[in-house]
């Protein structure tokens, strides 16, 4: 119940944004309805245990709403659709840089290591982690960057 209160108030919230954009010519796209996806990814998603606040969730929404950015922010998954994790489509073995890769458990796909390995012919890094999802940065900003450092030492 309480993720739905949280929803509709923030539905409401945005649609009140979107509103004043609009009057003032501002809108970039449709806030709105960029926002509907976004909010119902955090409020039933990664988010779901209510860890977000209304500002966070508004912060994110208007961050790719007045960069126009919610586009080309989705092109990788648009791209991807229909290939999602195929080693030979993606064309990872032509990747020439390091590569490190972090599973976290709240990710759609957990990558097991030996289609890292496959996938990237220059894995430094491979590790599993117990907390984080798909907004891990955001998530586990701490456990993210250990991972990152972690990932990335042998290039210092």
């Amino acid at each position: 119940m309480r993720t739905l209160k949280t929803f509709i108030k923030t539905a409401a919230l945005v649609a009140a944004v979107s509103s004043i954009a609009a009057a003032a010519g501002t809108a970039a796209a449709a806030p709105a309805g960029d926002s509907r996806t976004t909010t119902v990814v955090f409020v039933h998603g990664a988010f779901a245990d209510g860890s977000l606040t209304k500002d966070e969730m508004l912060d994110d929404i208007t961050l790719y709403w007045l960069t126009n950015s919610a586009t080309s922010s989705a092109q990788l998954y648009w791209e991807n659709n229909t290939n999602n994790f195929n080693v030979a489509e993606q064309m990872t073995a032509q990747i020439k840089v390091p590569v490190g890769v972090t599973v976290f458990p709240g990710e759609l796909y957990q990558a097991p290591r030996t289609w890292a390995e496959r996938a990237y012919p220059r894995l430094t890094y491979f590790n599993k982690v117990d907390k984080g999802g798909h907004f891990a940065a955001w998530e586990e900003p701490q456990l993210f960057a250990q991972e990152l450092r972690a990932a990335f030492k042998s290039l210092r």
